[in-house]
């Protein structure tokens, strides 16, 4: 499943992903295939998936059998339906924080909750306010796609304008929130 959509386990990924991607958004998933807070990220950001069957069956096999295989799977599909909805100005890609290669980036955006989500434009990191202490990457799932949209637009938008900060269009209800403990503070 790997082929529908871009998963980086190198840094050498990376780094050519982040200075290869000119004129969109790009937007790095970080966390784990088998993490259930990575799956339902995927998911929502994929809601493209219709098929009142399969989603019942995903929700189950996740629940009571824990099958990563099959969650696995299904996400790839999800995610890369999505990533076809905000092709045009957006690259979506998903980023194994488990990989020995990838610790540096991990660490460079002290990524300690799963999932974390970091966007670039043009090779720059861009930011955005989103009433959190932590204006680097968005931490948690997003409740809806249009959600996801709507980030993904905003950072599309500010950065045509050459800002590297923007500010959320989602309500705050929206936002995830977390307490921000630094260590050797």
């Amino acid at each position: 499943m790997s082929h529908l959509l871009t998963t980086l386990s190198k840094k050498k990924e990376v780094d050519t992903i982040i200075r290869d991607t000119l004129e969109k958004v790009l937007v790095l998933r970080f966390g784990r295939a088998s993490d259930l807070v990575c799956l339902q990220q995927d998911h929502i950001v994929c809601f493209a998936f219709h098929s009142s069957s399969v989603l019942p069956a995903f929700q189950f096999c996740c629940f009571f059998f824990r099958i990563k295989v099959i969650c696995c799977a299904i996400l790839f599909i999800q995610l890369s339906k999505a990533a076809r909805d905000v092709s045009k100005f957006a690259t979506v890609a998903l980023v194994d924080v488990d990989s020995e290669d990838i610790q540096v980036y991990v660490k460079y955006f002290d990524i300690t909750l799963i999932p974390s989500t970091v966007f670039f434009f043009n090779a720059h990191h861009m930011k955005m306010d989103y009433g959190t202490a932590d204006h680097t990457k968005w931490i948690g799932a997003f409740h809806t796609k249009q959600d996801f949209i709507d980030v993904v637009e905003a950072i599309f938008r500010g950065a045509m304008k050459g800002k590297l900060i923007v500010n959320c269009p989602l309500p705050p209800e929206h936002i995830p929130k977390y307490q921000i403990l630094y260590k050797d503070v």
